[in-house]
């Protein structure tokens, strides 16, 4: 039985790790394009409160069952040569990164097209719920859109 990649990291994806990730591909030389997706947590008001941080949390077994197979849709369409997906799990601050898609192919078109896939089915289909920390500490459950 295969297992699945784990696409969670705890708090923020770093500036690092994502420069990290991209400087490994110059090494490819078949990939003509990538394309990449960054989250990133706002300080939106809602009712006169700012939001300070998100707390995420998922059902980290069937979210990577599923994006293992999301995943597997996404090279068969696409053709792609890479695709790597990083989601963050606990608190993340305003102003930092909760999601990572990074896509790789020969051609531009399917890197950003699987890429803008990626990123919608992730939002729809996989059970990662965000909470909303406001500034004066209370909290609700973040609405996706």
């Amino acid at each position: 039985m295969k297992k699945e990649k784990n696409i969670f990291i705890n708090g923020a994806v770093s500036a690092a790790f994502i420069g990290k990730s991209i400087e490994s591909h110059q090494s490819k030389t078949d990939i003509g394009a990538h394309s990449i997706f960054l989250g990133q947590v706002r300080a939106d008001v809602i009712e006169n409160k700012e939001v300070s941080s998100i707390e995420y949390t998922a059902y980290e077994e069937m979210a990577n069952e599923l994006m293992s197979k999301i995943r597997e849709e996404a090279f068969a369409k696409y053709h792609l040569t890479c695709m790597h997906v990083y989601h963050s799990i606990g608190k993340v601050l305003v102003g930092e990164i909760c999601l990572f898609v990074f896509t790789s192919s020969k051609h531009r078109r399917a890197a950003i097209d699987a890429c803008n896939e990626l990123v919608e089915r992730i939002k729809k289909e996989l059970p990662i719920w965000g909470k909303e920390i406001f500034s004066d500490e209370t909290s609700q459950w973040k609405i996706n859109n």
